[in-house]
C-alpha cells in the first residue's frame, strides 16, 4: 500500500526530470486540493479534473522557466508511519521563504503562511520549493 501523496509528489518529480508538459495523477479530493495550492502558489501552470467516475484523474500542466522546472524540490514530511503535527508557532518558512509547506488544519489544507496567519497548527503533509 503506497502513500497517495508520496505517489503524487514522485509523479511530479519524475515528469519534470524528463521535461514533460503534463502529468496525470489518480483523483482524490485531498490530492486535488494540494494541486490547487500548487497552482495558486505558482508552482504549476494549471490543474484540471478529467475523466469520469472511477477513471477520474487530475491533470497538472507543469511550469518551466527558461527550461528549468518551477519546482526544484518536493519532500513528504508527515508519512503514514510517522505523522508530524506542529502547532502554528513552530511552522517555519521553507528554504528561507522561497518554498511552501502544505499543512492539513482543522479548516482544510493551507500553506504554512496561511496557517500561521490564521494561528492554526496541523499535520505537515509536504514541502515544495
Amino acid at each position: 500500500m503506497t502513500d497517495p501523496i508520496t505517489d503524487m509528489l514522485n509523479r511530479i518529480r519524475n515528469a519534470q526530470a524528463v521535461g514533460k508538459e503534463t502529468v496525470e495523477i489518480p483523483f482524490s479530493n485531498l490530492k486535488y486540493e494540494i494541486a490547487q495550492i500548487l497552482e495558486k502558489e505558482g508552482f504549476v501552470e494549471k490543474v484540471e479534473k478529467r475523466g469520469k467516475k472511477s477513471r477520474k484523474f487530475i491533470e497538472l500542466t507543469l511550469k518551466y522557466e527558461n527550461g528549468l522546472p518551477a519546482i526544484s524540490g518536493l519532500k513528504r514530511v508527515s508519512k503514514p508511519g510517522q505523522r508530524i503535527y506542529l502547532p502554528y508557532g513552530k511552522l517555519k518558512p521553507v528554504k528561507g521563504g522561497y518554498g511552501i509547506s502544505i499543512i492539513s488544519t482543522s479548516k482544510g489544507l493551507m500553506t504554512n503562511k496561511g496557517a500561521r496567519k490564521n494561528k492554526l497548527g496541523g499535520e505537515v503533509l509536504c514541502e515544495i520549493w
